[in-house]
């Protein structure tokens, strides 16, 4: 691909696509990984997510569109969109976690049909705003990076699992049915979420972020990894120390459920190798697009973006098979 002008590094990496295939998650964790996951998972499954619909009154490409807000851990607000289909039955539901960019509206082409839809915005971004949490990727992936119990990361990996207590409370008969899709930001969240998460059936990660944190600090790139960079060169070691328990490579390992992946060979702002240190990592039955680019056009983007889509809507279907 003849992009490298457009940037002051290799966005490959060096990294052919044997090699990316190989690229391990972490040898090491620290100490307590599972404990400190599971402990939180455990608390969140206590709270009750205070559900508040509202419906827009607007159909798009045979959705009804509702807004939708629920209290997660922390006592924040989690507001989004819920996607109900015109006519059928709801036999399977998705949450689907957005990218860095955040926003602004449902994704209405997801190839779903008999299937409610939730799109939550994470803890401090797009309709999840608080007034000391910034917006900008720069700044909120630093939000307490010098807290292991505090980071911001935790806490959006708690709003995906009260996004699906919201979903079950709204369906109790999807239990067992529910699958996640999480791209970029979101796949890195989801990454970790799913490590713990028990009422997922299945799982799609689109270029993830946060894989393999101590590899990531090494190499070159643009966006909030960059930031993270620039906090580590003033603090070293406090910021290994927290970014160890929010590896999503790491977490990948204990994702038993079945997985759909598409990591991307060439990727300014996702830095290749760490996202396919998340595939590598999955231990389960696991599918693999692999894309040219991430986070970045490309000529066959759209023709790559409609196969995914395709497989997508294979992968998925198990779920509306009712037992």
């Amino acid at each position: 691909m003849n992009c490298f002008n457009q940037y002051d590094f290799d966005p490959t990496y060096g990294y052919s696509l044997e090699q990316l295939l190989n690229v391990a998650p972490p040898a090491k964790e620290p100490a307590g990984f599972d404990l400190f996951w599971q402990k939180r998972y455990h608390k969140a499954l206590t709270l009750k997510p205070q559900i508040h619909l509202k419906e827009c009154f607007q159909t798009v490409m045979d959705w009804r569109v509702f807004e939708i807000s629920y209290v997660s851990t922390d006592e924040f607000l989690i507001q989004g969109w819920l996607l109900l289909p015109c006519s059928g039955v709801i036999e399977r539901g998705f949450i689907i976690g957005h990218g860095y960019g955040g926003r602004d509206a449902p994704d209405f082409h997801l190839p779903f049909k008999n299937s409610v839809l939730l799109f939550p915005c994470f803890r401090g971004l797009s309709r999840s705003t608080r007034p000391d949490i910034s917006t900008q990727p720069f700044w909120h992936i630093r939000h307490h990076l010098n807290n292991v119990d505090n980071y911001i990361l935790g806490g959006c990996v708690e709003d995906i699992w009260l996004a699906v207590s919201s979903l079950l409370q709204l369906y109790p008969h999807l239990t067992g049915h529910l699958g996640y899709l999480g791209i970029s930001f979101g796949g890195g969240i989801g990454a970790l979420a799913l490590a713990y998460e028990k009422r997922i059936s299945r799982g799609h990660l689109n270029i993830p972020t946060f894989g393999h944190q101590l590899l990531r600090l090494r190499l070159k790139t643009r966006g909030s990894g960059d930031s993270v960079q620039q906090f580590y060169c003033c603090h070293k070691k406090q910021t290994v120390q927290v970014l160890r328990y929010y590896d999503a490579a790491s977490a990948a390992k204990r994702i038993k459920i079945p997985m759909h992946c598409v990591c991307a060979k060439f990727d300014p702002y996702v830095a290749p190798p760490g996202q396919f240190a998340i595939f590598n990592a999955l231990t389960g039955n696991k599918q693999l697009y692999v894309s040219d680019a991430g986070h970045h056009a490309y000529p066959l983007q759209q023709q790559q973006e409609q196969e995914t889509l395709k497989e997508l809507a294979d992968f998925f279907e198990p779920l509306s098979h009712r037992s």
